[in-house]
């Protein structure tokens, strides 16, 4: 049979479907400023990317050494 919530569990029930329903909405926020901020600084983002190559490299020849070693 179906059990009748008590008030102190409505309350709980409320503030948990509250909580969950701002971090969903926080959520899309921050996707929507992450995306504008990617298409805003396109031109930045690549230079990042092309200052990491090299680094990158690095590393993946080091960790393939050390595999290598073993």
């Amino acid at each position: 049979m179906a059990e009748e919530l008590k008030p102190e569990e409505k309350k709980a029930e409320g503030k948990k479907l509250l909580s969950t329903l701002f971090k969903v909405v926080l959520g899309l926020v921050f996707l929507g400023l992450g995306a504008g901020a990617i298409i805003r600084w396109w031109g930045s983002l690549l230079i990042v990317f092309k200052g990491c190559v090299g680094l990158f490299a690095i590393l993946v020849g080091i960790i393939t050494l050390a595999i290598a070693k073993e």
